[in-house]
């Protein structure tokens, strides 16, 4: 691997690591619930974003498929959060 590229990804991992960081403090201190639920999306956008990172130094495929994972469950996660939030209840009967 270049040397460039390898400090290029060390520096992107810990500048995600210091938003992850963020995000968490956001999520545990927010003072509503929207605050909390942003905190979550922004977690979850930070995880997936190193996962990607650590495919891109590694060179394999199962980060990818990882990062993927990450996004779908996020997504499908806030979805819920911010239905929850507008309606009282996930799925309307």
């Amino acid at each position: 691997m270049d040397v460039i590229l390898y400090w290029s990804a060390s520096f992107a991992l810990l500048c995600f690591a210091v938003g992850m960081g963020c995000a968490a403090v956001r999520t545990v201190r927010g003072p509503t619930a929207q605050d909390r639920i942003l905190g979550l999306d922004a977690m979850y956008i930070q995880g997936m974003l190193i996962m990607l990172v650590f495919g891109i130094r590694s060179g394999t495929g199962v980060y990818f498929d990882i990062a993927l994972l990450i996004a779908l469950f996020g997504f499908v996660g806030s979805t819920a959060l911010a239905k929850f939030l507008l309606r009282g209840e996930v799925i309307e009967p």
